[in-house]
């Protein structure tokens, strides 16, 4: 795919914003010192709280979503991100762009990779598994073609940010982990975040989630050889499944595949991507 450059990198960036945010803190606590100075006592603060603890906000479609405390480094380098790897690159969905502005990506990668949780390339995140490149996130969500109020339905949890994204769209999220550890932890990442429209399980996806189809949308954030048929027939009459396909170390494209009010399939080829394999069911085929 042909990749938009930026004249910086994510690292120039972060050590940009970082030296903004430390002069701002340097001259915040030089004025509040002086004010503290003339007064005979200053009162407590309240602690900031934390994105579970904030108020939710309510959606037209009735869905109660998390609402996220002010982090002015990361909130700007997500911005940065947005507008140069995301919008910079084509991608034009107000409802997608809104989704990856709000969702703070941070809280999904691993500690010591703070730092680059705002740069445009997959993280790992444990157990062989990765958080997906933000552009292909956006992508991917932009493909689906989502007017809001969905009820979609992912495989490959992962670390649970394109579920978080998701969920600022649609109704209803249904997302099927397969490694327990990674199913545990986006849960409790989720829930702590105050999405409670967002539903984990940990399983095959591959069989997909019978009980809750048909589902106006499924993605699936990992590459099996072919598209699992139980997924095709879980889509509704007019919903759109998109999917990397192709072997672990071959060439792999990006599928659109739209099941039509006559039950017919038609695919489309987006892009090559580069993904995990599917594991469980999807290899014995």
């Amino acid at each position: 795919m042909n990749a938009y450059q930026s004249d910086t990198t994510p690292e120039d960036r972060f050590w940009f914003y970082a030296a903004v945010v430390a002069a701002l803190a340097l001259a915040g606590g030089f004025f509040m010192s002086l004010y503290v100075g003339g007064c005979r006592s200053a009162a407590p603060t309240d602690p900031q709280p934390s994105p579970s603890s904030l108020p939710t906000t309510t959606g037209r479609e009735g869905v109660e979503r998390p609402r996220f405390a002010p982090e002015p480094e990361f909130d700007a380098r997500r911005e940065t991100m947005v507008r140069h790897d995301i919008e910079g690159r084509g991608v034009r969905d107000r409802l997608v762009l809104d989704a990856i502005r709000k969702v703070p990506r941070q809280k999904f990668v691993p500690e010591h990779l703070l730092h680059l949780a705002y740069a445009d390339f997959p993280l790992p995140i444990g157990e062989g598994q990765t958080i997906s490149q933000p552009y292909v996130v956006a992508f991917m969500t932009e493909a689906l073609c989502l007017k809001g109020g969905e009820r979609v339905l992912e495989i490959g949890t992962g670390s649970g940010y394109q579920a978080a994204v998701l969920a600022e769209i649609c109704k209803e999220v249904y997302t099927i982990e397969i490694v327990q550890s990674l199913a545990d932890r986006s849960k409790t990442t989720l829930a702590a975040l105050g999405y409670g429209n967002i539903h984990v399980r940990c399983g095959d996806g591959f069989q997909g989630w019978r009980e809750h189809a048909p589902f106006d949308a499924v993605i699936i954030t990992c590459a099996p050889e072919e598209i699992p048929k139980p997924l095709l027939e879980q889509l509704a009459p007019g919903g759109r499944l998109v999917v990397p396909v192709g072997p672990e170390r071959g060439d792999q494209v990006l599928i659109r595949a739209t099941r039509n009010r006559d039950e017919t399939i038609v695919r489309e080829k987006l892009m090559g991507v580069r993904f995990v394999p599917m594991t469980g069911e999807a290899q014995k085929e």
